[in-house]
């Protein structure tokens, strides 16, 4: 049995491959990272559901976007690992560990922080669990954070550098800006689904026809089933 497609595909010789073919996205181009970005919004969203249903045994939106199975929490998350840990390549994996539990904490506690200020909301929090900071992140998570850092850099990135990769150049650059506007629309399309599922909960009446919009296509029950575990403070 061939058993050579478990071994992850070595990055040295994917990033001589990227410089030889002038490809698109080599490096860490802008188009590499967004790719990246884009991808750990799907997995990210995709894992955390077999996760949740192995776990607890039912299914529960983990999605943080309107449109499709996206989550921009996993895309900052794999684009903080791929730029802040990119350097850490082939060193040992005790420091890799390190890097990546402050890395992901860090990441995790402004999210988790911005979220709180601009919708007055939480979707995690550790308070019962010890060692946690502000309930916003805790020791077990940053293990896990830097877990996730040793299997990123030793098999997750190289294995997404060599997808990347086999996306042909014709059509790579036009996809990508596309791709772009349309993770741009839906954030800013769910923000202000968001914000005005606030400001139903505060029984403010739509201000513009934008708001009317929200209120008639996505009213509170059909956003709790999108934001399964937001709770308003």
């Amino acid at each position: 049995m061939d058993l050579r497609w478990l071994r992850a595909p070595d990055l040295k010789e994917i990033e001589r491959e990227e410089k030889k073919t002038r490809h698109f996205a080599r490096g860490l181009n802008y188009y590499k990272l967004f790719w990246v970005f884009f991808i750990g919004c799907f997995l990210g969203v995709v894992i955390e559901t077999i996760w949740c249903i192995v776990t607890r045994g039912h299914y529960e939106s983990r999605v943080g976007l309107i449109y499709g199975p996206f989550n921009l929490v996993y895309g900052f998350g794999a684009l903080s690992l791929c730029v802040g840990l990119y350097w850490l390549r082939g060193k040992r994996d005790s420091l890799i560990l390190l890097g990546g539990a402050l890395l992901g904490s860090v990441v995790e506690y402004i999210c988790s922080w911005v979220q709180e200020v601009m919708f007055g909301s939480t979707s995690w929090d550790y308070s019962a669990m010890p060692f946690n900071l502000n309930g916003r992140i805790n020791l077990l998570y940053s293990l896990f954070w830097g877990i996730l850092a040793i299997a990123w850099v030793k098999d997750v990135y190289p294995r997404l550098a060599g997808l990347i990769l086999k996306i042909p150049n014709k059509i790579g650059k036009p996809l990508t800006w596309l791709l772009t506007l349309f993770m741009l629309f839906n954030a800013a399309m769910s923000a202000v689904a968001v914000e005005r599922w606030v400001e139903r909960t505060r029984s403010i009446a739509p201000a513009t026809a934008l708001g009317s919009y929200m209120d008639e296509h996505y009213p509170d029950e059909r956003m709790q089933r999108i934001y399964a575990n937001m709770e308003f403070k």
